[in-house]
């Protein structure tokens, strides 16, 4: 490619599809060359030339809840459809986040420290490797291989264990004596993408994850009177259930109401699982991030479904799993249908898209491809915004297979937006601002900085603040600035595009502006990339004839809406509403026309979701 054609690709990327004397986003310049391979394309659109990786996990494990010992084999069938030739191949061993020595985040009890996984064996192609000289750099495993070329594949096999955590529960471990959370327990081959090549970052413990589309068949051996739960669907329950707990698993399937498939009689009576020492449960998952199970010989279950898709009649179920001490649980499974139903017909108005999702009771908060792990909470509200948040995380990351180590913005962000919007679905009296009062009165200092800077280069509050608050607003604003219907089209655009694949901000910023039909760079610029802090201030209000004029002065860089109250001295109250389009042309004053045949009193600024770094300027008083 010549320089001139270069510099135009990457000038068209970044004005995207309209007029070049719209505001540019900068691109960093090792993604620059996405573009020019034409991987990425300036429209949003996955590129002529996009490419990923995927892979085949046949996993049989044992899982002993009395030592907590997990032992198995994966077989890993690898596809390499890359245009590079693969001399290495980096494996994820997430577990070694407990292994001594690690570097990690984390706070892990001393009695939680461990040995770490042990790699018993390793094959290649059915090419037996010396586990002895493998190099283990934390959670990082990389293995050197015999170079796999373009559009080919290789099969490796592992035979490994590990001890889960019992304590210091950092996503995954024990949760009492019969019941226990298990996620990142098996070796995986990480992500190889068209960005950065290997995903290399270590997991310390703060960061999450980002992992390739695979298929999963998975075994599950656990004694009996244990059940599981699962990514992906159980195959043969009746192998490992008792009759009348299939009937009940198969009737929740197919009705809208609640059935109880384990209530407290069946857990005295104790004979739910199949008979015999242990039972072999065998889950199914095609196209998905990631496999987690959970399981207990003591937790109620309950179950329903609803039809998510009403063209082909596709039902989704619910179920919660919980330990009957924990009253709060019991509300969670309509909090869950809920939630999967205003997924699907409100926001993001997206028919559910796996078959079913388990809340399992656990010691975390934490979401997984269709299955949660939370703790139990007291207030009411709190449960219902907890269980709507990790459910929405089935849309962003692991439906839009998003890097979250990187980008932690891409999901969580729109789990905090969909936590705002469901709340008060499932519940009216909820008005959810959750972190919009700490980012209000932190931006603009030290600690606040881009929402594009990296995750990986943030800790504590700063990473809070980008990952939830502010991106959920900038989302909230443009969906308010576009109005609902128009928003859902731009939102669609970009899901439909980037489903099972790995976008990355800029495909995000240009597919909402494609599926809007709009420029919007001057909100992403200033929102999303620019330091700064929001403050309105009324800087005037004068009588005219059959009104008044409010002068609103944006006094810091970031773009909000304007919300005013106005009193009248008859103490009634309206309310007046303009979206952060006001500011695009980065004028620093609007004038607002109130039309009144009533004597204002006072006029003030501010709103549940307008956070502002200073409130002293938003009262105006008038004599």
């Amino acid at each position: 490619m010549t320089i001139t054609k270069r510099l135009l690709s990457l000038v068209l990327l970044a004005v995207g599809f309209n007029s070049f004397a719209q505001q540019q986003l900068p691109v960093p310049r090792n993604i620059q060359p996405a573009y020019e391979k034409g991987t990425r394309s300036a429209d949003g659109r996955p590129g002529q030339n996009y490419w990923q990786n995927t892979a085949d996990y046949i996993i049989k494990i044992n899982f002993d809840p009395n030592t907590r010992k997990l032992a198995g084999t994966v077989d890993i069938t690898y596809f390499n459809n890359s245009p590079d030739t693969l001399k290495q191949v980096w494996f994820k061993l997430y577990p070694n986040l407990y292994k001594r020595g690690v570097e990690r985040s984390s706070n892990i009890a001393p009695e939680d420290v461990s040995e770490g996984v042990q790699i018993q064996k390793l094959s290649m192609n059915q090419q037996a490797v010396d586990v002895s000289k493998l190099q283990i750099m934390g959670t990082n495993m990389p293995v050197t291989i015999k170079p796999l070329p373009p559009k080919q594949k290789m099969t490796f096999s592992v035979s490994y264990n590990y001890t889960l955590n019992e304590g210091s529960h950092n996503r995954t471990g024990q949760v009492d004596e019969g019941a226990h959370f298990v996620a990142y327990f098996f070796p995986r081959i990480t992500v190889y993408d068209d960005i950065d090549g290997w995903n290399k970052y270590a997991y310390s413990g703060s960061e999450e994850f980002y992992n390739d589309f695979s298929n999963f068949d998975t075994e599950i051996r656990v004694p009996e009177g244990f059940i599981v739960w699962a990514t992906g669907n159980l195959t043969n329950a009746s192998d490992v259930l008792q009759k009348k707990y299939v009937k009940r698993l198969q009737e929740a399937e197919k009705k809208d109401g609640i059935v109880s498939i384990v209530d407290s009689t069946d857990l005295k009576q104790n004979k739910i699982t199949a008979s015999g020492s242990s039972n072999t449960w065998k889950f199914e998952a095609k196209d998905i991030v990631d496999f987690a199970f959970a399981t207990s010989n003591h937790y109620l279950w309950q179950s329903t479904s609803l039809v998510v898709d009403p063209k082909t009649k596709r039902r989704t179920r619910i179920d919660v799993a919980f330990n009957p001490k924990h009253k709060d649980f019991e509300e969670v499974i309509h909090f869950g249908c809920k939630t999967v139903e205003a997924m699907s017909y409100s926001f993001p108005k997206w028919p559910f898209p796996y078959p079913h999702i388990s809340v399992f009771d656990g010691l975390d908060q934490m979401e997984y491809p269709m299955m949660v792990n939370d703790n139990p909470l007291e207030d009411r509200a709190e449960t219902i915004e907890l269980t709507d948040h990790e459910i929405f995380h089935t849309m962003f990351p692991f439906y839009m297979g998003i890097n979250e180590t990187k980008y932690g913005w891409m999901d969580e962000g729109w789990a905090t937006i969909g936590e705002w919007t469901v709340s008060p679905i499932i519940d009216p009296a909820i008005t959810d601002d959750y972190g919009v009062a700490p980012y209000g009165s932190l931006a603009g200092t030290e600690i606040d900085l881009p929402i594009t800077t990296l995750t990986t280069q943030l800790r504590g509050t700063s990473m809070f603040l980008n990952s939830y608050p502010k991106p959920a607003l900038g989302y909230l604003y443009v969906k308010d600035m576009l109005g609902d219907e128009l928003f859902t089209k731009a939102l669609h655009f970009y899901i439909e595009q980037w489903h099972g694949k790995h976008p990355i901000p800029y495909d995000f910023f240009n597919a909402m502006n494609t599926g809007a039909g709009r420029n919007m760079n001057w909100f992403w610029q200033r929102w999303f990339f620019n330091e700064g802090n929001p403050d309105l201030a009324i800087s005037d209000v004068k009588e005219q004839e059959n009104g008044y004029v409010v002068t609103v002065t944006s006094v810091g860089s970031k773009p909000v809406p304007v919300d005013l109250t106005i009193t009248y001295t008859d103490s009634s109250t309206s309310t007046l509403h303009r979206d952060v389009s006001v500011w695009e042309k980065g004028n620093k004053t609007i004038m607002l026309n109130l039309k009144a045949d009533k004597v204002i009193s006072k006029v003030e600024l501010g709103g549940t979701f307008v956070p502002d770094s200073n409130k002293s300027n938003n009262t105006y008083q008038l004599k």
